[in-house]
């Protein structure tokens, strides 16, 4: 059974081991290496997650199986004071993938969202990610195309997608 607890500073390390390990598996053929390791830096610096963290910009957890820390989320509620909940990060180490825990931890965002007053999760895909698969099966929906300007050229070219979500 996977667990979901609250991230804090002491978890930045193993947020950052997490996306070192799981972001070139997810975007090695989408993204060039330089583009990677500087998304990589930009995103999780120890500057970028404590500032996120201590400020609640976005919430962290962790996900853990009776072993060890699996993955971790970034969510936002009341997202651009809205009832819907942002998944801005997800991310399962790959030898945890296709074993359902995705599925585990989407439902366990929804009870999150619905308790803090959401009706709609909303998240970010990159238009080549795989992933993108696993969103529609578990019934999220394109709402639109995006085109993020990041830095130094860089584009993440993305889908937005949402589920409604009830009690």
């Amino acid at each position: 059974m996977i667990q979901i607890t609250e991230a804090s500073i002491k978890d930045i390390a193993k947020i950052q081991e997490i996306a070192h390990i799981t972001w070139p598996i997810t975007y090695g053929e989408i993204l060039t290496a330089e583009q990677l390791e500087y998304m990589l830096d930009m995103i999780y610096s120890d500057e970028a997650l404590s500032k996120q963290i201590q400020n609640k910009e976005q919430l962290f957890y962790m996900i853990s199986d009776a072993d060890s820390i699996i993955g971790f989320i970034g969510i936002e509620h009341n997202y651009k004071n809205e009832a819907i909940t942002k998944i801005h990060k997800i991310y399962l180490l790959p030898e945890t993938q296709g074993k359902g825990f995705g599925k585990i931890v989407f439902e366990e965002i929804a009870k999150m969202a619905l308790e803090n007053n959401s009706n709609q999760l909303l998240l970010n895909v990159n238009r080549f990610n795989t992933a993108l698969n696993f969103y529609r099966k578990i019934g999220f929906e394109i709402k639109e195309t995006v085109d993020i300007e990041i830095g130094k050229g860089y584009l993440m070219e993305d889908y937005v997608m949402g589920k409604l979500i009830s009690k």
